[in-house]
């Protein structure tokens, strides 16, 4: 298994991306420079993702083009313009979208060759989770957009920041109340995502890192 160790560590790197893509989204003044940065972070982590799920090499050319046009398209948007702020963050709500099935291929992959939960899997699950988040912040943004009538109530604007925000403290179950949506749609998204959030950190998590380093069981479904 010595010559899998570098597979192993893109859990690490992907986490890493996904972290700094946080950063940059919440932080960052929203410029045309921070779109850009943006997008190309969503296709990184997306590369990283499929590469850690060892998938064929047509699938990683499929999704380098993919990630190099979304890419194109931010940078169009912030230089030339004539493309609608719906339209990049629903292209960047694709690429987020495509990870995480490959990281549970990866993740199932890695349990049944190994035998045992690494820091490598929780490292994986971790990133699952933020792309979750990531994923459902750009498609509050969109709706905004495309939807006709404001996602947030109280006038609150849907910025790349705000959106990211309503998305994490829903999809931990926090729920400050200082974000509500306000449409039909965006009151069953936010259901959805805090669903997820809340079956996905008491079972996968939980199972995760109380099995830290045991070896699974013979027999034992990965």
């Amino acid at each position: 298994m010595a010559g899998q160790t570098p597979r192993h560590g893109r859990y690490g790197l992907l986490l890493l991306a996904a972290l700094l893509s946080l950063i940059v989204q919440g932080i960052v003044n929203p410029s045309a420079v921070q779109q850009v940065i943006v997008t190309a972070l969503a296709g990184i982590m997306l590369l990283l993702a499929l590469r850690a799920a060892r998938l064929s090499p047509r699938v990683m050319r499929i999704a380098s083009a993919l990630a190099i046009a979304a890419l194109v398209v931010s940078i169009v948007k912030a230089t030339a313009g004539g493309i609608g702020e719906g339209a990049a963050r629903s292209t960047n709500a694709a690429l987020i979208a495509l990870g995480p099935p490959a990281i549970v291929v990866g993740l199932v992959r890695d349990l049944r060759e190994t035998g045992s939960v690494r820091v490598q899997s929780l490292f994986g699950v971790l990133s699952l989770y933020m792309l979750i988040g990531m994923g459902f912040g750009f498609v509050y943004g969109a709706i905004d957009y495309f939807g006709g009538d404001p996602v947030f109530a109280a006038g609150q604007s849907a910025t790349v920041s705000n959106c990211l925000y309503f998305s994490f403290i829903t999809l931990s179950t926090v729920g400050y109340g200082d974000f509500v949506a306000r449409t039909d749609l965006g009151h069953t998204l936010a259901v959805f995502e805090a669903l997820i959030g809340q079956i996905y950190l008491v079972t996968v998590v939980s199972l995760i890192v109380t099995n830290l380093r045991r070896p699974i069981r013979d027999g034992a479904p990965a």
